[in-house]
């Protein structure tokens, strides 16, 4: 296989101590649509639908870089999601009644995004980006 083509889906995986709670901020806070849900004796799960997906791989000063720009000091560990969202205050919003907290103030970043970082109540670091405030 050469690579094109050869990957479906992207699928990440959160493992999340407060099962109810993820699925509160991830369904309802962020409004992603439910695709699969179990309840079974080994264990519950659910699969959201988030648009489309990439991965982005970056090295450490880039990590750095963007923690500083996003929130003023490095922050993050090795996995952030980053939400591209239509209006990014709203959606903060949603997310801190749910239980996230926000982790910086807002930014314009040098790339043109309009930026803001929160912790989920899980502690994955969440970006949401747009093209401007709302």
């Amino acid at each position: 296989m050469d690579g094109e083509g050869s990957v479906r889906e992207l699928r990440v995986a959160l493992t999340a101590e407060d099962f109810e709670g993820a699925v509160a901020l991830y369904g309802g806070a962020l409004g992603l649509r439910v695709l699969k849900e179990w309840d079974e004796p080994r264990g519950r799960g659910a699969i959201f639908a988030a648009g489309e997906a990439t991965i982005e791989v970056i090295d450490r000063p880039q990590a750095e870089y963007i923690d500083e720009v996003e929130v003023g000091e490095r922050v993050s560990g090795p996995v952030r999601l980053a939400l591209g969202v239509a209006d990014v205050e709203q959606v903060a919003g949603s997310l801190r009644r749910h239980g996230a907290e926000a982790v910086g103030d807002p930014v314009t970043t040098p790339w043109g995004d309009f930026n803001r970082r929160l912790r989920a109540p899980d502690g994955m670091q969440l970006t949401l980006f747009g093209q401007d405030g709302g």
